[in-house]
């Protein structure tokens, strides 16, 4: 296959994925990270979207092999954030210059579905902000009712498109039910995110190409692609981490093909590397998503191990972001960052 023929298509078939991911040669892969960055600045711009995450609960009703906040693992310090203090952290993201609030946990069914619609739009009523949820798999009422509260994306990781490895990993779950999930969440009016996990167990490059294919098929809003790392009292604590060479190609594929998706350089990336954040942007990523859960809870809210940055203080991280994208020669969107393909 020739590179350049491959770079300059707009439709890409599962072998030329393959064929992209595969590249070893490390003039080969920067002329695909410039590619990505190319797509990137015609079709999103040169600004970068901030996400500000409260991760609330780190309880969860699954057992997912990976996951450091599963149900089954003794050794976490189980936290609930109440819900005042969501709303005065979702008001101190606001007032630091952030128009988008991420509202994640596991799957904790403590926060009904009126509950988390309370919490909604208390946010959206002192807060001129759009609403991501990341709570994994409920209720298609549940979901329904979050987005007449006022609730504007909805983030689920298919994780991956392999049913096999899926099932696998997922004591309580399958595949077709993830998806049946995306597909409801984008037929009801949700800017829809998902996205994959590289280096799971049993993972090969054509699983990663189905993994992009799938975004692909799905339409997302936006595209998260997260490199698998080893988490404590896991059944996968022994699992070695993934490279970061093959989540960096993803994410560039991935900029080629989806082409106006949104793509986040993932805090996983800089446990991999200190500049992983960095060689997120120069892979053709366009977002950040900065957490702002304080520290007496996010020291347990580990879904891996060696999590950065979870003892310094928001501001400083804030200003570091700041910092990077003056350095790469991009800019910090002061809009609410809503999906490019309603423009």
């Amino acid at each position: 296959m020739n590179l350049s023929e491959i770079l300059c298509k707009k439709i890409l078939s599962r072998e030329e994925i393959i064929f992209l991911l595969s590249l070893e040669k490390e003039e080969e892969t920067e002329l695909l990270f410039r590619k990505a960055r190319e797509v990137r600045s015609a079709l999103c711009g040169d600004e970068v979207h901030l996400r500000g995450i409260i991760e609330f609960s780190n309880h969860c009703k699954q057992d997912c092999h990976y996951c450091g906040i599963r149900m089954s693992n003794p050794d976490i310090k189980r936290y609930r954030i109440s819900d005042d203090e969501i709303i005065k952290l979702a008001e101190f993201i606001y007032e630091s210059g952030i128009k988008t609030i991420v509202l994640q946990s596991g799957e904790d069914m403590h926060y009904s579905g009126e509950k988390v619609a309370g919490i909604i739009r208390r946010i959206k009523d002192n807060c001129d902000v759009a609403i991501t949820l990341s709570l994994g798999e409920r209720e298609f009422a549940d979901y329904e009712l979050w987005l007449e509260a006022g609730a504007d994306r909805y983030l689920l990781k298919h994780e991956t498109a392999n049913a096999g490895i899926y099932n696998k990993i997922h004591p309580y779950q399958n595949l077709d039910e993830r998806i049946r999930h995306l597909r409801f969440l984008k037929e009801i009016g949700y800017q829809t995110g998902s996205g994959n996990i590289i280096g799971l167990p049993g993972q090969n490059i054509g699983d990663i190409a189905d993994d992009l294919l799938l975004c692909n098929e799905l339409d997302v809003d936006m595209a998260s692609f997260s490199p698998f790392l080893s988490a404590a009292d896991t059944p996968l604590a022994g699992h070695k981490n993934c490279d970061i060479e093959i989540v960096l190609k993803t994410m560039a594929v991935a900029r080629i093909l989806l082409r106006n998706v949104h793509i986040p350089t993932t805090t996983a990336l800089s446990t991999l590397r200190p500049d992983g954040r960095r060689r997120g942007l120069r892979a053709g990523a366009n977002v950040i998503m900065p957490s702002y859960t304080p520290n007496d809870y996010r020291f347990n809210y580990l879904i891996y191990k060696n999590k950065p940055g979870t003892d310094e203080g928001v501001e400083s991280k804030l200003q570091q972001v700041y910092d990077l994208l003056k350095d790469e020669g991009l800019k910090n969107s002061d809009s609410k960052g809503h999906s490019l393909k309603q423009l």
